[in-house]
């Protein structure tokens, strides 16, 4: 056993208790009532990173929710290793769906269950712990900074910003970043393509009051309906997307990157069985594996209207919402497709019904070449704890700020995710299996060793 499985071995169930203690804080971002446990959260993660030997730590405001700094500079002449995380997680409805309480974890089947067990608590506490093992063994070889904001689940509208006015504080030769998934837990996986992000809302009203569906049904139109009807209309047969000028920036995949991407380990029986579905679909002339990883996407994450709740209620509702996304891919422009989008679906809607269309949020897409030296860093640590290569993976995936991150501070990022497919992320049930948290805490520690050694030469 080597002093990092060691240190593990020693102190793992600590690790747990204090991961549990974050994840008991219900940081959900995007819920108002919860701001004040977005300030617990931050000042969890202060204390945390003080007491895994941060020479000071601290939390800033911003126009929205905190963010949570700290540093240990050891020498200036060595390179910087800066983490991202972020503390805030998403909604846990439908409560019924849950098997345990969602913010308070438990242990069954060799896996941690609850909101934030893998997204993102689970996988940043991994390199708190990683980051804690270095400086009590003395191994720590680069300076470290983390940053943990609290806005990422809906889209990290003000951390841009902050970034912009913090520029030298944050100085750093590469980003770590663990949020994204391994193929299987036996293949490691580096991410290196995330898709863009362009979110809104959908607001179509009809009459000025619900209205008797007997007496007036046939007469005037249902928003529900109209917006059935016109959501439809965003997807032809061939499965691509019909706003006008969507793919007009499409960086098209060569030959060879799709060729790389089908090594990938891909099988769609146990994809299917997986998600319990008889078929997949998506665009024309596409893999699966392709369609989420270099293809855009157009998806309703939620509609609704009219009486929903027990027995009957015949209305013709006055109103009519959906929340609806794309995901984008390099080269397309996720604000030029909020206006796109935003100006043909008000275009399409019949005079019967008005349209309102707000933008929530946005994002880039991003892509990390793999001949980097903090790439090959991050190969040689999976070699020597999962035993072999891993694989270059672009996922469906979207987390709009770290293309930000290159944009304003210069700074590549890598993406060293140990969550898995079943993890069920934004999902009831979301869990983390034991063996990834601590085989992420052991792997981490090797990246910033080869980092710094590559970077010396």
């Amino acid at each position: 056993m080597n002093y990092i499985e060691k240190y593990i071995e020693e102190n793992k169930d600590r690790f747990l208790e204090e991961l549990f203690g974050l994840i008991r804080i219900p940081s959900i971002s995007s819920v108002s009532a919860h701001k004040p446990d977005m300030y617990k959260a931050a000042e969890y993660w202060k204390e945390l990173l003080l007491k895994a030997g941060a020479d000071k730590a601290e939390i800033f405001e911003t126009d929205g929710n905190p963010v949570t700094y700290g540093e240990k500079m050891i020498d200036p002449a060595k390179p910087t290793v800066l983490v991202y995380s972020h503390m805030d997680v998403m909604p846990v409805e439908p409560l019924e769906l849950w098997k345990s309480a969602p913010f308070e974890p438990e242990i069954r089947d060799g896996k941690i269950w609850a909101r934030g067990a893998d997204d993102d608590k689970g996988q940043g506490m991994m390199h708190a712990k990683a980051f804690e093992m270095m400086v009590n063994t003395h191994t720590l070889p680069c300076n470290v900074k983390f940053m943990i904001e609290g806005e990422e689940e809906i889209g990290s509208p003000n951390l841009g910003k902050w970034c912009e006015q913090h520029k030298e504080m944050l100085k750093a030769d590469v980003i770590l970043v663990s949020d994204t998934t391994m193929i299987r837990p036996d293949l490691p996986t580096i991410t290196t393509g995330l898709r863009g992000l362009a979110y809104w809302q959908v607001e179509v009203t009809g009459p000025n009051r619900d209205l008797h569906s007997g007496l007036f049904g046939g007469a005037v139109a249902n928003p529900i309906n109209v917006l059935s009807k016109m959501i439809a209309g965003m997807i032809d047969d061939n499965g691509r997307i019909t706003i006008p000028g969507f793919y007009d920036d499409v960086l098209e995949a060569s030959a060879e990157e799709r060729a790389l991407l089908a090594e990938a380990p891909f099988d769609p029986e146990t994809y299917k069985k997986a998600i319990d579905v008889e078929e997949l679909a998506g665009e024309e002339g596409f893999s699966t594996t392709e369609r989420t990883g270099i293809r855009p996407s157009f998806d309703v994450c939620g509609i609704w209207g009219g009486y929903t709740g027990e027995g009957a209620k015949t209305v013709l509702p006055s109103k009519a919402f959906a929340k609806i996304s794309t995901r984008l891919v390099p080269n397309q422009n996720h604000e030029k497709i909020a206006v796109l989008f935003k100006e043909h679906f008000e275009s399409i809607a019949p005079k019967s019904v008005k349209v309102e269309v707000k933008s929530l949020h946005g994002g880039q897409a991003y892509v990390c070449p793999i001949d980097l030296p903090a790439y090959q860093a991050a190969e040689k640590a999976y070699v020597d704890v999962f035993g072999r290569r891993p694989v270059p993976f672009r996922s469906g995936g979207s987390i709009p700020i770290i293309s930000t991150f290159e944009q304003i501070l210069g700074i590549k990022s890598i993406l060293m995710g140990f969550g898995l497919e079943s993890d069920a992320i934004h999902s009831p049930n979301e869990n983390f299996p034991l063996e990834q948290f601590y085989k992420g805490i052991q792997t981490i520690p090797l990246f910033y060793k080869y980092f710094a050694e590559m970077s010396e030469v």
